[in-house]
């Protein structure tokens, strides 16, 4: 794979890609957060998801190890895996291919077809965690604060949704530190949701999903 995809884009934003060998050097810096399937990775410039994709194998082989006796277990973990991966990307044709990247790998490891349930709730869930937009300005491409959709697995095929803005995650730092005028604030007011949803199930997720991959 090419390093850059043109010089003019490299001139213009500074886009280069990471080679998958010095990929896997990084992600074996923290590999037990990479195969621990509720950890969240956020990707600030993902561009098409040279390490969003490796993230997500690992996840996928970790729930393979403990949940493979189970269809349902594995498919529901997967999927949680998958909802545990974040990115933003600046470049529409990246943050497109960076979606369809990990729909593919996520759709071969299940043996999903598109009309699946559990392939459009995937897409889905992309189209949430994966953002077109600007991780300096914090905004997404129309504008808008850039938001994040937190997920949990309830048990049970049910899914629990909450949405963060993200430039009120990036403050925690700043809250937490010793001596800032922040250093008192609780967690409860630094990671307050902005909309916190009902239990959804993978085929209530399937019926919001866009048509074919996002």
């Amino acid at each position: 794979m090419s390093l850059v995809k043109s010089k003019q884009r490299v001139a213009d934003h500074g886009e280069v890609f990471t080679p998958a060998w010095m990929v896997e050097a990084m992600l074996n810096l923290v590999k037990d957060e990479t195969e621990r399937i509720d950890s969240r990775f956020l990707e600030p410039a993902c561009g098409s998801g040279n390490f969003l994709v490796q993230v997500l194998r690992r996840k996928l082989t970790a729930v393979e190890l403990k949940y493979g006796k189970s269809d349902f277990e594995r498919r529901h973990y997967a999927l949680l895996g998958l909802m545990c991966i974040y990115g933003i990307e600046l470049l529409p044709d990246n943050i497109a291919e960076c979606r369809a990247n990990l729909l593919e790998i996520f759709a071969e490891h299940l043996n999903l077809d598109p009309p699946d349930d559990l392939y459009r709730a995937a897409s889905c869930v992309l189209g949430l965690n994966l953002v077109h937009g600007d991780a300096l300005t914090m905004r997404a491409h129309d504008g808008q604060p850039i938001a994040f959709a937190e997920w949990g697995y309830l048990g049970k095929g049910r899914f629990q949704r909450r949405d963060f803005r993200f430039d009120s995650l990036t403050q925690s730092s700043a809250f937490s530190a010793e001596g800032s005028l922040f250093a008192q604030l609780g967690k409860h007011e630094i990671f307050t949701p902005t909309k916190t949803y009902p239990p959804t199930t993978v085929g209530e997720l399937a019926a919001g999903a866009p048509e074919g991959p996002a």
